[in-house]
């Protein structure tokens, strides 16, 4: 893909720089003053502005040019690593969203104690930890690599400026002012890929001929991907929002159970139309440019769009980028400190606020070492939402199967499955088993045993006691 020529280019980076100067100048007419405004907006938001917020979150950079990169090569089924994400955000408000925020906590590793016990509690802020880091450097690289094929910039140059701007929103934003900004990133978003889908039919001369020429298997429900890659995204999907902190971050920022349920209804309607017109975009560009790396079938339309048109577009990839990394990097933040920090230092209202920036700051630039030493870890992100899947097995267990819901085997479970699956992973998914099922099943099994075990123990005690009282 060639990049804009000078005029274009020059249009378009003056763009972002003032829509960047305008968003930072926002972020800090709506920053958070207090820690209650920083990790949960004070549950002031309405169920609109979290609904943006979740759906902004699962629908950025890397899923808007990954899933169009994943349509070029198998077919418009590769939306379903979106759709399955309206699915999930579906069963989330009917089954979790209640529970969740009748808990009165905003910390997956809060709700989780609840249910088990502190030691489970840690096991999940750790693994939780690690995820979003990895997360975030998935966000980083992906982002930066759009950004430069785009604007010719260096890689590492584009991941610096995503990473003094992002930190910069929500260190000072907080959940407040990033729920509020994202609003604005969200509307460029969608502005950028419909924009992007209509230029891409009109290229093609309308959908017709894009049917007729590609081979039939582009227009079938699973593609070259087949069914059992589906229904693994939408075991992942599931598994990251059913437990990742942000998503629990921002649904209890909400005014009330019933808005918090409400915003996730929202997240899914807004989550469908983009996974279907991502889908399209890929598909076109395998029609009109076949030979093209797939890594382009959506940045490779720039081209053909005129100045203003390139610019909403490229202003789009840098709002989603935005988004990503701020809402994960402070829902890190808020683990750290809740988990952390403040239970053992126990610091008054303005410590917490400044330790918090400075932590905020910290985990913001951390995924920069990522970019530098390991580019290739882009295939990182279903693994990470794989860590997150088994905390959400722990945590349905622990809301609909009580029984089997122990703080050791809970502890246990989660431990080994957070080592086996990312041994699974490196050895790169042995036998054709994804590793996310290796983080679903683990968890389950060690809880079932473990509760199979301390049943035989009270039985056994039990037994012990009434031969005693009968010797007697």
């Amino acid at each position: 893909m060639e990049t804009l020529n000078p005029g274009s280019l020059t249009f378009v980076l003056v763009v972002i720089v003032v829509y960047i100067l305008f968003t930072t100048w926002l972020t800090m007419r709506l920053r958070s003053k207090s820690s209650a405004e920083f990790n949960n907006a004070a549950k002031s938001l309405p169920a609109i502005v979290v609904g943006i917020l979740l759906m902004s979150e699962f629908i950025g950079t890397k899923s808007t040019v990954g899933t169009a990169e994943s349509s070029f090569t198998n077919g418009i089924a590769s939306s379903w690593s979106l759709i399955t994400v309206t699915i999930a955000f579906f069963l989330f408000s009917f089954f979790l969203v209640n529970k969740f925020y009748g808990t009165g906590k905003y910390t997956i590793s809060g709700i989780i104690e609840q249910k088990f016990g502190k030691s489970t509690k840690m096991v999940v802020s750790i693994i939780m930890i690690i995820a979003l880091l990895l997360v975030n450097l998935g966000n980083y690289l992906s982002g930066s690599a759009a950004i430069a094929s785009i604007l010719g910039l260096p890689l590492m140059t584009c991941a610096i400026i995503t990473a003094v701007v992002s930190t910069f929103y929500f260190t000072f934003g907080g959940m407040k002012g990033v729920a509020w900004v994202t609003i604005l990133h969200s509307l460029v978003k969608y502005a950028g890929i419909m924009i992007t889908v209509g230029v891409a039919i009109y290229l093609c001369g309308g959908f017709k001929p894009v049917a007729a020429e590609l081979p039939t298997h582009y227009f079938t429900w699973d593609g070259t991907i087949g069914g059992a890659t589906i229904f693994a995204w939408l075991i992942g999907n599931m598994g990251a929002i059913f437990s990742t902190q942000f998503i629990i971050q921002a649904i209890t920022s909400s005014k009330s159970a019933k808005e918090a349920k409400r915003s996730s209804l929202y997240a899914a309607l807004l989550c469908l139309p983009l996974a279907i017109a991502i889908g399209i975009i890929g598909v076109c560009a395998r029609y009109l440019y076949p030979n093209i790396d797939p890594i382009y079938a959506f940045p490779v339309f720039l081209e053909h769009m005129n100045p203003v048109l390139t610019a909403i577009v490229a202003t789009s990839l840098v709002a989603s980028i935005f988004v990503g990394v701020s809402t994960v990097a402070l829902a890190t933040t808020t683990l750290i400190i809740d988990d952390f920090y403040a239970p053992k230092a126990k610091p008054s209202p303005e410590k917490l606020m400044k330790v918090t920036r400075i932590a905020s700051i910290a985990v913001g630039f951390v995924p920069l070492i990522g970019v530098v030493l390991a580019p290739e870890l882009l295939s990182l992100s279903f693994f990470t939402r794989a860590l997150r899947t088994s905390i959400a097995v722990v945590a349905a267990m622990g809301f609909y199967l009580p029984f089997f819901s122990t703080n050791r085997g809970a502890t246990i479970g989660l431990g080994l499955s957070g080592v086996l699956t990312s041994v699974w992973y490196l050895l790169g998914d042995p036998y054709g088993i994804d590793n996310m099922y290796i983080a679903v099943i683990t968890p389950f099994i060690v809880m079932v045993i473990d509760r199979y075990i301390r049943g035989n123990k009270k039985q056994k005690i039990s037994e012990s006691s009434e031969f005693k009282d009968a010797k007697v």
